[in-house]
């Protein structure tokens, strides 16, 4: 079969990675929302899980291609046979790698909450104490929208799967 066949599902796979990673974040964030000291000494600071699209940097690259193909400006293709144009197609199908999406973890940049709270072994002299900048009513819409997504990517592949046993049974 060719490869083009199993496209929907590497880009569904890539999606089902990205929002699991997403969830696994979300879940680390809750787990940590009232952790006051870490092994840095400050509270826990919330991750966020940050997608990029290698499909992005596969496409800049093609363009970059294309433009070395074509030599300096006004002048034409400095290669024209078209062995040395092979694979600068504009429209041509990128290979897998141009269908994948990179988690990155990213700390959240805001402040910590600050309560007041003498009794707290982590209080400082005025009584306040340092809690995460973890917001679980955020966390619960992150990890309701990344489990819909995933949902999502599910259901994809399920509907490939059938297009491809609905094709063998021609």
């Amino acid at each position: 079969m060719s490869k083009g066949l199993f496209d929907s599902f590497q880009i569904s796979g890539s999606g089902l990675h990205g929002q699991r990673v997403k969830m696994d974040v979300v879940a680390r964030n809750l787990a940590n929302a009232e952790t006051t000291r870490t092994e840095e000494g400050t509270p826990y600071r919330r991750q966020r899980a940050v997608f990029r699209e290698v499909l992005e940097q596969r496409v800049q690259q093609q363009r970059n291609r294309l433009a070395e193909a074509a030599g300096p400006a006004g002048n034409g293709p400095t290669r024209t046979h078209p062995r040395h144009l092979a694979g600068l197609n504009p429209f041509e199908r990128l290979d897998r790698e141009g269908m994948q999406t990179a988690v990155d973890l990213a700390p959240d940049a805001s402040e910590f909450r600050v309560v007041f709270d003498p009794g707290h072994p982590d209080a400082d002299e005025e009584g306040y104490v340092l809690l995460p900048n973890v917001d679980v009513i955020t966390e619960m819409v992150d990890m309701i929208a990344a489990s819909r997504a995933y949902e999502a990517n599910i259901s994809a592949v399920q509907a490939a799967k059938d297009m491809f046993n609905q094709t063998l049974k021609l």
